[in-house]
């Protein structure tokens, strides 16, 4: 009896015994390992400012532009209304030959003299003829001899009468004069008269910018002969403003 131990159990408090459990390791990693990754923070978008500068000031130039069209193409039309533009007339009334001769050199020289009428229809226009006009004569694309006229201003609604001398030389002379020759025989040979005039117009007491005047009458004559009366049995005439 001596050697026996004896053991004791006390009671707790409450009637419950406590059990320590250990943490949940396991559990918590793999929670750790069930959430999703971290997004990194987005960063706030910044516009491209020279791209829309560039592009308001496109849609500036393109506005500005066609408001310019629309106000030149006003001004055009109330000019147009007021002052009713109207091209001048020419015509050749008369064609004489003083001299058509071969060179010692067998280079053919011509002498002619024109007269031309111009016609002023307009009414509120006039028109300066400047220095620097230039007329020719034509047989069959060979140049028989220019000139120019004078500078003179025309008013409105003028009729003008103008003799105008030209003269020329040709180094194809013999050929040249042996063809006129022989076309002569039919008793029609075509000319042509080139014009190249600049002129200022003038819009009530305004000057405009120079312009010119270009055109050609088609001309047929019965002869070349010098000192002979020539007669144009047909003429027709066009002419344009150029810059």
């Amino acid at each position: 009896m001596g050697d026996q131990t004896i053991k004791r159990i006390h009671p707790v408090a409450d009637g419950y015994i406590k059990i320590a459990v250990p943490p949940p390791q396991e559990s918590s990693s793999l929670g750790h390992q069930l959430r999703p990754p971290l997004q990194p923070p987005s960063l706030p978008r910044t516009k491209n400012k020279r791209g829309f500068t560039w592009c308001k000031c496109m849609c500036w130039s393109i506005s500005i532009l066609i408001t310019l069209i629309i106000i030149l193409a006003a001004i055009v039309g109330i000019l147009y209304l007021v002052f009713k533009p109207k091209i001048p007339n020419y015509s050749v009334d008369r064609l004489t030959i003083s001299q058509l001769s071969l060179n010692p050199d067998f280079s053919l020289y011509a002498r002619f003299n024109v007269r031309i009428t111009a016609i002023n229809p307009n009414k509120k226009i006039g028109i300066f003829y400047q220095k620097g006009s230039h007329l020719s004569v034509w047989y069959k694309n060979t140049n028989l001899c220019q000139g120019s006229i004078p500078v003179f201003y025309q008013g409105h609604q003028n009729k003008t009468v103008l003799n105008v001398a030209l003269a020329g030389q040709n180094q194809y002379g013999r050929t040249l004069l042996a063809a006129i020759q022989e076309q002569q025989q039919t008793g029609q040979i075509p000319l042509d008269l080139k014009v190249d005039v600049p002129v200022k117009i003038e819009l009530g007491k305004t000057k405009l910018k120079k312009v010119r005047i270009l055109g050609k009458c088609a001309l047929i004559v019965d002869s070349l002969s010098a000192n002979n009366k020539i007669s144009i049995k047909a003429t027709s005439c066009k002419f344009r403003l150029g810059l």
